[in-house]
């Protein structure tokens, strides 16, 4: 069979398969746990308290029961609920026109100058970079992809580009984050060294991370603008492009008073969602609340009736079926690794592969074991609050800086969740998009390369610096 004849499975089958197999890695691989202990409210693992556990091997039982167990999971609920309210905020925000009527200005705007056709994407994806490497930007990028997608097929780019602006540019300022008080802060405070200290070399790590992603959208984003049919998702983009129903451009005569007014309300919700994230530690509760306020001040202006507003805010909601069902299948591999007692074996198998490494090669060959692990458990406060505690006392044997041992956790923490089928916001940005998961792992493959050597290079200098 040629090689372009091949045709990958879909995303739902795609994941359905990797929580069999993760099922069969139970019957494989030794059941293992480590004891914990409860500090400042997290649960850590004492680092030499490995210790063989009863098996429990997940069966035909487990595989077919844990779509229904991964709706119940608190971590997989609240983003289900957070992506259907999404939709429905999404789906009122484009009944009112000022949606469409936004696009549609800056397509004007970058049709007719240079200047903003050469920095739109580095400034959006700078922006979101900047919220990646402070807040930690991640779920919330999810209603963006509602308005970037849309806009870059009107600016005549592709679906690719419009998810990579937000995704790829907060992904990438989250893995060289500076400020991110779930993955530095937490893990600094795991390490026990002074809270965001280093914080001079984590920026030259944020500027290089995102400059490389930056860089490898703009060249792909340039080619596609030549050349529409060089596009991973040129056949679904050109259904999408007549399905936006957008008017023509040279036909636009601007944004109206009510439109203009939707867009500032809207702006103001996102201004007080960061506000709230920084100043007050807001989650996906609090993030939900300010988005249906958001949603219910923008259908004033145009003086919406409350049964339409039900009516797009339901439809909204409906449409997002088809991405609540990704996220909890991706949930289920981790459910499945968990119930098997196979995640604990398996970072003591890969910590303890380490031990007789040169100090640069140690550090490297932690990031690799973060990497890894991430496949497991994408949640940056998790795996700090797994690996760190095995990870810190190991580096002190080893000769690396803790410094060091959390920057290889955040750069592993940080750039495969960009890829991972088992992130729930990684598979939720796509489905948002209509983009399956084998077509994306096509196109950032070759950007995983980079990271994947960028951060072997960056994890050199903090050795010979005494960083």
């Amino acid at each position: 069979m040629k090689i372009s004849a091949f045709k990958a499975p879909n995303t739902y089958l795609l994941i359905f398969v990797i929580i069999i197999l993760t099922a069969v890695l139970t019957w494989i691989i030794p059941p293992g746990a480590y004891q914990t202990h409860t500090v400042d409210g997290r649960e850590l693992v004492l680092p030499d308290s490995y210790h063989s556990v009863e098996a429990s091997p997940q069966g035909p039982t487990a595989v077919l029961t844990v779509l229904i167990r991964a709706f119940t999971n608190h971590s997989a609920a609240l983003i289900i609920g957070f992506i259907f309210i999404v939709g429905g905020v999404f789906s009122v925000l484009r009944a009112t026109g000022a949606v469409d009527a936004g696009i549609l200005s800056i397509a004007k705007a970058h049709e007719r100058s240079p200047a903003v056709e050469k920095f739109f994407i580095p400034i959006f994806m700078g922006l979101f970079a900047l919220g990646g490497g402070t807040f930690g930007m991640s779920e919330e990028i999810l209603p963006f992809i509602l308005i970037f997608v849309p806009l870059a097929l009107a600016l005549g780019y592709d679906s690719i580009v419009g998810v990579a602006i937000p995704f790829v540019g907060a992904g990438a300022g989250f893995a060289g984050a500076f400020l991110n008080p779930f993955t530095v802060g937490i893990a600094q405070q795991i390490a026990e060294v002074p809270l965001f200290s280093g914080i001079g070399y984590r920026l030259i790590v944020w500027l290089l991370s995102v400059g490389c992603a930056v860089f490898f959208v703009m060249l792909y984003a340039a080619r596609i603008r030549r050349d529409p049919s060089a596009s991973l998702s040129y056949e679904a983009d050109e259904i999408r492009r007549r399905d936006l129903h957008i008017r023509e451009i040279e036909a636009f005569s601007g944004m109206t008073s009510p439109q203009r007014s939707v867009l500032w309300i809207f702006a103001a919700g996102m201004a007080l969602m960061v506000y709230g994230v920084l100043r007050h530690h807001w989650y996906i509760e609090e993030i939900s609340a300010v988005f249906f306020l958001t949603s219910i001040l923008c259908a004033l202006p145009t003086r919406m009736r409350p049964d339409d507003y039900s009516k797009a805010f339901i439809e909204g909601a409906r449409d997002m079926v088809g991405t609540v069902l990704v996220v909890v299948l991706a949930r289920g591999i981790l459910i499945i690794a968990e119930d098997g007692q196979i995640i604990g074996t398996i970072l003591y198998s890969l910590s303890g592969s380490i031990a007789d490494l040169h100090p640069v090669l140690s550090a490297q060959a932690m990031f690799v074991v973060q990497s890894l692990i991430n496949f497991f458990v994408p949640s940056g406060s998790g795996q700090a609050a797994l690996t760190m505690p095995i990870l810190t006392p190991l580096a002190d044997l080893l000769s690396v800086s803790r410094q060091s041992a959390v920057l290889a956790f955040q750069l592993g923490d940080g750039f495969t969740n960009l890829i991972i089928p088992t992130s729930a916001v990684t598979m939720g940005v796509l489905t948002l998009s209509g983009i399956d998961w084998n077509t994306w792992a096509r196109w950032i493959w070759p950007l995983q390369i980079i990271f994947f050597l960028l951060s072997l290079l960056l994890l050199i200098p903090p050795y010979f610096l005494g960083w």
